[in-house]
């Protein structure tokens, strides 16, 4: 330890060597919050509950589908920052809050930065086999070309938080599919189209934490792209979602839990989220995206609240 401390101090650091065990953690952001990192699970947990509810899926089957996408959504998660970080290694050495990840920071090297990638993405990748073919198939494209090609966006469009919703929100069809083996179309496109709208407000916010960085290292963003109406066009969005997913939840005939909890209760969230969200403070972009965790997971115990109380309907 007291080596590690003088070395760097002698590198002019503040803190000490990192190990190359946490570098790889690091890596695959599993040393940020918990509700940060739960964002790509949220859209299979609503998928699947919402589809529960609709079709009389026993809580045994709704629980253990809930567990692999779990483990499924955390795997994938860590695998696209993995990927993003190896594409992004140039990009992250000129924006400040970024010079310090394993990768730009030299602590694990980009040939190690691959096998943990492909680590990761095998187990992810192979869980799509427990579900059924046209589940599988759709959630492939998941991997890509959604996740695969989110890094590349950056570099060709001011709009890859647009791409990134297709990523990180693809879960909830895939979740569907699983349980009911179709598509409803008037719940299942309307809403996964709402979650894309909130992935633009959520990983927005979290781009104007880098926005000056950004314009002088040639990173495209909405965050960029919005400069001083960013907070009225992301309420734009946030109406949208929450206009989205009250109406898919019309038509999947959701009740009161859903209603009150799941729109009411993240309307209020989104409602404190823009109140209080100071752009120009990056701290506080940071937490205001953190704390889009529990508006998922707000949203999941209004669609649980209906399908408990639709199963004890159903036993009376």
């Amino acid at each position: 330890m007291r080596h590690s401390t003088e070395h760097s101090v002698l590198l002019g650091t503040k803190n000490p060597v990192k190990s190359k065990w946490r570098g790889y953690y690091e890596l695959m952001r599993l040393h940020k919050s918990v509700m940060g990192n739960t964002l790509m699970f949220w859209p299979c947990a609503w998928g699947l509950t919402m589809a529960a509810y609709s079709y009389g899926l026993s809580l045994r089957d709704l629980t253990t589908e809930l567990l692999l996408f779990a483990i499924g959504s955390t795997l994938l998660h860590s695998a696209a920052c993995v990927l993003n970080d190896i594409c992004d290694i140039d990009f992250d050495k000129k924006v400040e809050r970024c010079k310090t990840r394993p990768l730009p920071a030299g602590i694990v090297t980009v040939g190690e930065a691959w096998i943990l990638l492909v680590l990761l993405v095998v187990p992810a990748t192979a869980m799509l086999l427990l579900t059924n073919r046209t589940a599988m198939l759709c959630g492939l494209l998941g991997v890509f070309p959604f996740h695969a090609l989110y890094p590349l966006m950056k570099r060709w469009t001011y709009w890859p938080q647009a791409w990134l919703g297709l990523a990180m929100n693809w879960g909830y069809p895939v979740a569907w599919i699983t349980i009911t083996g179709d598509i409803k179309a008037d719940v299942v496109w309307v809403f996964f189209f709402g979650t894309v709208c909130w992935t633009i407000v959520y990983d927005t916010i979290y781009a104007c934490q880098d926005r000056e960085d950004d314009v002088h290292a040639g990173v495209k963003s909405t965050a960029v792209l919005f400069g001083d109406y960013v907070r009225p066009i992301l309420i734009a969005f946030t109406v949208a979602f929450l206009g989205l997913m009250t109406y898919a939840g019309m038509c999947n005939g959701q009740s009161f839990g859903y209603y009150f909890i799941s729109c009411g209760g993240s309307a209020i969230h989104f409602a404190w989220q823009f109140l209080t969200w100071h752009v120009e403070v990056p701290e506080d972009g940071g937490a205001k995206f953190q704390s889009n965790g529990v508006i998922g997971c707000l949203i999941w115990l209004g669609m649980l609240l209906d399908y408990f109380l639709d199963v004890r309907s159903a036993a009376m």
